[in-house]
């Protein structure tokens, strides 16, 4: 498939000769400015409809390409302003320039009339689908990763790992900045991240060369919320919801700008214990254990972000931004598994395992950025990072085991284990922006330096009290530089547009476990280290064909790369409870993915997108066996897997009603021989399919309700987890008061109560079947005020040099949630 795919740019790339008969023009306001991000629209002169539409640059131009003769019209639009029209014009084989368009102000007085415009719950776009979550009621109260289990193509497993268009390996951004967290810490960190400070989520299914390598699955960009020309504004919140627990939530955004200046700051809050139930149950050997596992857990978080953008003139931007995230942790869990003999069937012993966890994941960023914009409209953007990571735990598990009745202590094991954590991450990454033989070409590169420092210590506790378990107390050190560099070019022909990429990526890895070991009844220090250098080329093309503008199609192929998460490499053994322990993989490698898709845009509205991934190396979290009856779980190489896809979506409108439905089906191979009686080979087909149903009713239309329902079909996860289906729906309803600036939304989640992730995974002689359900069925409650100049212009969009290794600084995809813990 790639020689054809390469055969075909070519002969794309030969074909397409002529110059483009294009209209192109400028936005202006009343002073003559350009106005950047206008919608511009061409419309068919004999009844006005619309051929073709696009959006204004930095510089107020815009331009159509490839338009069939015949006689048009253009109109241009911007909030706040009237709408402008020019001439009648004729195409008729030669290029066209429009006379400037001036957006006049809107400065009527409109006495008590509220006016309101809304986005649409989804849009899709050429390059990327995007939900904006400020026009779902079904969204408030809840928190990042609740809004990506319910957002089209995306699922969450049980562990909570991110998976998209049917793969894994997601890549997560906030505000277009890679996230500095991966496993368990993610989903920590994307659980306190609360709706009302989202303004967008964006779904990105094959990012170019400019992109970092990481993420076979592409990448999602979480848009925070930020105030909108001259003046001060912004706006509080504040929410509150139920299941079993109460929970609260509280925030804070505001946003000051001049002619010179930008400030900005954003402030939330969020509280109050969740609920999990877990039910396990496992067959190892000639033993099963039934285990109930009851969870609670509080995380109170503080997340500030403050930040600075000084226009040095009319070229140059200087900004700084410092954001954090401050979370203490309290966690508590109550198991109880009874242990049967199987031959018999009767039950010799209950194991109770009442664990308490502690411990803070604070984080702190600062990020100095460059940005020089010339009047060619070259860029050129310079951003350098520096990030903390303080992440402690302190876990007591006691296992007492209870005769059959459990009346009597027949033995109890108590261990300790303190895990603090420190990682700091340095970076500096550059961009430039060139328009070349009427296109753009764009390089850059990139440095980053990554320290981690994780003291594990485990300690058995008696009652005269506590001694270091030498045996299973580690100290792991990593060290990891990763050097890129990148070159892409993108140009619109006649009838197609291409875009061509190559990006290499050079990596250096350091790590060593240090601790104590017994060498005949001596403990000695040891020392288990490893090296890696390795050097890669991640090219990506795309061609889209243009000539009809109500029926595009684009063919894309891209390489990429997934390091092991730094956890996941110590090779440290964690034991979870007398049954269960989990280990990391100094031998694991990364996986490598090539992505093909062909994608259809019929209309504007009919997305469809048929994809093909192969996928080498494949990561995937193995349960085995050890001693018998024991269970260790370790991150493991999968030989391949191999995906394809299939994905639509479509939006509807009419009057007040709106809708939006996403299908995503896909079909997957898992394929690995560990040796005898440890093979992988399973088929799978998975469905993911989200309706969002949107209503606005009232005499000034100032209510609003919605109902939304997702379904994911029975499918594998991570090459061993055979899951079966979740499905859910969401109510809510909404009313606008104040005069259009504040608002109040009320709604329900999972009402009858059935999202619940069922699985079983058989391997190497262990069968394990679990159900695990969350606190997921709420009643939300929120209120929004908005306050100042709703016309303040939003501070800029960076992307800082803080790249795809700082996703790992979490300990991996995390554990089956097994055991006592």
């Amino acid at each position: 498939m790639p020689k054809l795919f390469t055969t075909l740019l070519l002969q794309l790339l030969i074909v397409a000769g002529l110059q483009a008969q294009t209209v192109s023009g400028s936005v202006k306001d009343e002073t003559g400015a350009a106005v950047k991000g206008a919608t511009v629209s061409l419309l068919r002169a004999k009844d006005s409809s619309i051929a073709k539409f696009g959006v204004s640059n930095d510089k107020g131009e815009y331009l159509f390409v490839n338009m069939p003769a015949g006689n048009y019209l253009v109109n241009a639009s911007f909030t706040g302003f009237s709408v402008a029209f020019s001439a009648p014009l004729t195409l008729s084989g030669a290029d066209v320039k429009v006379a400037p368009l001036q957006l006049s102000k809107i400065t009527s007085n409109l006495g008590n009339v509220t006016v309101t415009s809304r986005k649409p719950m989804v849009e899709v776009k050429a390059d990327k689908m995007v939900v904006n979550v400020e026009s779902t009621i079904n969204a408030i109260g809840s928190d990042a990763l609740e809004l990506l289990r319910k957002s089209p193509g995306v699922s969450v497993d049980k562990d909570d790992n991110l998976g998209l268009a049917g793969k894994t390996g997601v890549q997560v951004y906030i505000d277009g900045r890679p996230s500095p967290l991966g496993g368990q810490d993610l989903a920590n960190y994307l659980k306190t991240l609360q709706s009302s400070q989202i303004e967008s989520i964006e779904l990105i299914t094959n990012p170019s060369a400019r992109y970092e390598a990481a993420g076979n699955a592409g990448i999602i960009n979480i848009k925070l919320k930020k105030n909108k020309s001259l003046g001060v504004n912004g706006s509080v919140n504040a929410g509150w919801s139920i299941g079993t627990f109460a929970k609260y939530n509280a925030g804070l955004s505001l946003n000051y700008r001049d002619t010179k200046v930008n400030l900005f700051g954003t402030y939330s809050y969020n509280t109050g214990w969740n609920e999990q139930r877990l039910s396990l149950k496992r067959t190892v050997a000639d033993s099963s254990f039934d285990q109930k596992s009851l969870i609670l857990v509080n995380q109170p978080s503080h997340n500030v972000k403050v930040g600075m953008d000084y226009y040095i003139d009319k070229k140059s931007i200087f900004g700084v931004m410092v954001n954090g995230s401050f979370v203490d942790f309290d966690a508590q869990t109550n198991s109880s598994t009874p242990i049967a003999y199987i031959p018999t069937g009767v039950t010799n012993r209950v194991l109770v395992a009442n664990n308490k966890s502690a411990g803070v994941r604070n984080n702190l960023n600062e990020n100095l950025n460059y940005t020089f914009t010339n009047t060619n409209g070259n860029v050129f953007a310079l951003n350098a990072d520096h990030g903390n990571y303080h992440i402690t735990g302190d876990q007591l598990q006691p296992n007492y085991y209870y005769n059959p009745g459990g009346t009597t202590v027949i033995n109890s094991v108590i261990y300790q284990m303190m895990t603090p954590s420190d990682i700091t991450i340095n970076s500096v990454k550059a961009d430039w922006d060139k328009n070349l033989k009427k296109g753009k070409i764009s390089f850059g590169g990139k440095s980053s330096f990554v320290e981690t420092d994780n003291d594990f210590q485990r300690y058995d506790v008696f009652t005269s009290g506590k001694i270091l378990d030498k045996d299973r107390s580690n100290r792991f050190r990593y060290k990891e530089n990763i050097n890129a560099a990148y070159l892409s070019y993108m140009r619109p022909f006649k009838t197609i547009m291409i875009q061509v990429g190559l990006r290499m990526e050079n990596t250096n890895t350091d790590g060593r476990s240090t601790g104590l070991k017994n060498a005949g009844g001596t403990y000695v220090n040891y020392d288990s280290s490893f090296q890696r250098h390795y050097t890669d080329l991640f090219p990506s093309a795309s061609i889209s064909f243009t000539k009809n503008p109500m029926n595009q199609w684009t063919l894309s192929y891209s390489r990429r790369i997934d390091r092991p998460g730094y956890q996941d490499l110590n090779p440290f053994e964690n034991k979870l409870d007398e049954y269960t322990s989990q280990k990391g993989n100094i031998n694991l490698r990364p996986q490598y993915t090539n992505a093909y898709s062909v994608t259809n845009v019929y209309k504007g509205k009919l997305v469809s997108t048929l994809s093909y991934s192969h996928v080498s190396d494949l990561f995937t979290m193995l349960l085995d066996t050890a001693s018998k009856s024991k269970t260790f779980i370790s991150k493991q190489n999968l030989a391949t897997q191999d995906i394809v896809n299939l994905s639509i979506s479509y939006p509807f409108q009419k009057g007040n009603f709106s809708m939006f439905t996403s299908v995503n089906t896909n079909y997957s191979h898992y394929k690995a021989d560990y040796g005898s009686g440890r093979i992988v080979d399973l088929n799978a087909f998975g469905l993911n399919a989200v309706i969002q149903n949107n209503l606005r009713f009232g005499k000034t239309k100032t209510w609003g309700a919605e109902l939304t329902a997702f379904y994911n079909a029975p499918t594998v996860y991570m090459g061993s987890f055979e899951g079966k289906s979740i499905y859910s729906i969401n109510a809510g309803l909404s009313k606008q008061i104040m005069q259009g600036k504040g608002s109040i939304k009320v709604s329900v989640s999972d009402p009858f109560n059935t999202l619940k992730f069922r699985g079983n995974i058989n391997f190497s002689g262990q069968r394990t079947e679990l159900v695990q359900q969350g606190e997921t069925r709420q009643i939300r409650i929120n209120f929004n005020y908005r306050f100042g100049n709703n016309g303040v212009k939003a501070a800029r969009q960076r992307a800082n040099s803080t790249e795809e290794e700082n996703k790992r600084v979490g300990s991996g995809s995390g554990g089956l949630g097994i055991g006592g813990n």
